[in-house]
């Protein structure tokens, strides 16, 4: 019999079962904010999204320039102003999973995303043990899991074997940014975070965006090295990326960052009239899930949770 395809679709709830692996609920996303030290508006702001079910939230710290160095010590102080929001969040929403970026480019005088050598080039020892740090001091601030983001050789490990020496192996997660790519989307977060490098750029330790090859070598060690979960970013332009992490490592938890150049992108167009905001934001999201995404870290959590779904 000659193929017929409209029969499977024509009716609004045949169309919904022919997408339900790709449904959007408030458990596939996570929530990027920027802390700001001596702001108190983070739980006002959260009020209303953890009403309507978010469960997760990423946090970043922004620092005064002033405070940052070459081996970006305030990053596991009380300077940092993520540590005592963790607390904070700990006590009034409870319930809900605390992610830390750890980076230390937010927190370096020269905004990269690793210590230095006097040639302005990548140690990757030393950065490990800066990062394991950083990691430590999270966790011992009580959040649940820690999100590297730095992309050094060997980083899961050292975060891993720092938590487990301390007490804290089966109490935080490792969620690693296992396939970041070296992007040209990332320009207004490094704006925000005020974490742009002071000279050069992250090419050395973030990886080509054509490299498929690496990536999944990326995916891989870090796995074999003990993430608990792995992350591909940025979004849209990696979802073959995502769905080949998928399905090689369909067992382990995949996040996506649809990160802010994507996100600028859709709100400019929508403002220059080439489409409805709701309906591209909302494409865009249900494609990663079809790619295979479990969770997407994205700013359209507000607009999702209060009006979209």
């Amino acid at each position: 019999m000659e193929s017929k395809l409209h029969s499977g679709f024509f009716h609004p709830v045949l169309r919904q079962i022919q997408e339900s692996s790709t449904s959007i609920s408030p458990s596939n996303l996570m929530y990027p904010v920027f802390i700001i030290y001596g702001e108190n508006k983070l739980i006002a702001a959260l009020k209303p999204l953890v009403a309507k079910g978010l469960s997760s939230i990423l946090l970043f710290g922004v620092i005064n320039s002033s405070l940052k160095d070459n081996t970006a010590s305030v990053a596991d102080t009380v300077k940092n102003p993520v540590l005592p929001a963790i607390q904070l969040l700990k006590k009034v929403y409870p319930d809900l999973l605390i992610v830390c970026d750890v980076c230390l480019c937010g927190y370096t005088d020269h905004g990269h995303c690793g210590i230095l050598t006097k040639d302005g080039i990548i140690d990757n020892e030393a950065s490990l043990k800066r990062i394991a740090e950083v990691a430590l001091g999270y966790a011992k601030f009580g959040c649940h899991v820690v999100a590297p983001s730095d992309m050094m050789d060997g980083r899961v490990k050292a975060i891993k074997d720092i938590l487990h020496g301390a007490g804290y192996g089966s109490t935080v997660s490792v969620l690693s940014y296992a396939a970041k790519f070296a992007s040209k989307f990332y320009g207004p977060f490094r704006d925000a975070a005020d974490s742009a490098p002071a000279f050069g750029d992250r090419r050395q330790y973030q990886l080509p965006p054509g490299s498929k090859g690496l990536a999944l070598r990326a995916v891989s060690r870090d796995i074999e090295e003990g993430a608990d979960m792995i992350m591909v970013k940025p979004g849209l332009a990696y979802l073959d990326i995502a769905n080949e992490v998928k399905r090689k490592h369909s067992e382990y938890p995949l996040f996506m960052y649809q990160v802010s150049g994507e996100y600028a992108m859709l709100i400019h167009a929508s403002k220059a009239g080439v489409f409805s905001l709701k309906e591209a934001a909302l494409e865009s999201l249900t494609s990663m899930r079809r790619a295979g995404v479990d969770v997407i870290i994205t700013y359209f959590v507000p607009s999702l949770l209060l009006e979209w779904l």
